[in-house]
């Protein structure tokens, strides 16, 4: 009996151990379109992909199909989950294939673009719990800045106070943090970059862990600010703890819900 405590405890030990030097790896759920400002001039069909991802590292992870994906545009919301279709990808160092979802979208009108998803609950068995990702992505077309501020109705979500595209790199991103519609003191955000940006040719090398995801807290009234050091997307996600569980296998589980916001910078020229 007392050998089988022993390697039990050395068992959990190396647990620990492996825990330690190789720490959980930030998920994003991620809103990519083909651009942030749509003009005149530029095709009016707009390309969206929907993932969820570990952005730095340019992981994938499996995503089934959202619970619901739209637009808010001028205070109404329509309904495109119906038009999402499945494809794969994957990094250069995973051997496999995941799912991720896409999208063409026609611009029409003037005014800005709310693409949000609600992805149905991932299981993350590292942490022994589920996952729920809000996200959102804002995208102005044909010049009227008007709507980027407006509330998707989401339990949990990311208000820019900052207009979110025509951004340059160094450019300072706020936003507040609402949970139920109301501001999270002291939430945490985690901010990653997107390091397979179309076009982005310099690969970002993180130095050390802590490099990887950059962590600022908010104030008591939910409200952050970064500034962006690279051209390209950035990724913004509170994290919160639902008041709600889910079952897996029989148990209760808790689940991590995220508010989660994505802005480009480009370099100035």
């Amino acid at each position: 009996m007392r050998t089988k405590t022993i390697a039990a405890f050395f068992m959990i030990l190396a647990a620990f151990m492996i825990l330690a030097v190789n720490p959980a790896l930030a998920h994003f759920g991620a809103i990519i379109p083909s651009d942030d400002i749509v003009t005149q001039d530029d095709d009016k069909t707009l390309g969206v992909q929907v993932k969820f991802i570990h952005p730095m590292e340019m992981h994938y992870m499996e995503m089934v199909k959202p619970k619901q994906f739209g637009v808010l545009h001028d205070g109404k919301k329509t309904d495109l989950l119906g038009t999402l279709a499945a494809a794969k990808g994957k990094s250069p160092d995973q051997d496999q294939s995941f799912t991720f979802w896409t999208t063409d979208y026609q611009i029409r009108r003037p005014g800005d673009y709310t693409f949000y998803v609600e992805p149905d609950p991932y299981w993350e068995p590292a942490e022994d719990l589920f996952i729920v990702h809000y996200t959102k992505v804002c995208v102005n077309a044909f010049g009227l800045e008007q709507g980027w501020d407006q509330h998707a109705g989401l339990e949990t979500e990311i208000i820019p106070f900052t207009r979110p595209y025509g951004l340059w790199t160094g450019n300072l991103f706020t936003g507040q943090v609402l949970l139920k519609g109301k501001p999270v003191p002291f939430a945490e955000v985690e901010i990653e970059y997107l390091n397979e940006t179309p076009g982005n040719i310099n690969i970002v090398h993180p130095p050390a862990d802590p490099y990887v995801t950059q962590v600022v807290k908010a104030d008591v009234n939910g409200v952050f600010s970064y500034a962006m050091p690279k051209a390209g997307w950035w990724g913004f996600s509170a994290l919160n703890q639902a008041d709600w569980t889910l079952t897996h296998e029989g148990q209760e589980k808790g689940v991590e819900i995220g508010a989660v916001y994505w802005v480009r910078t480009r370099d100035m020229k």
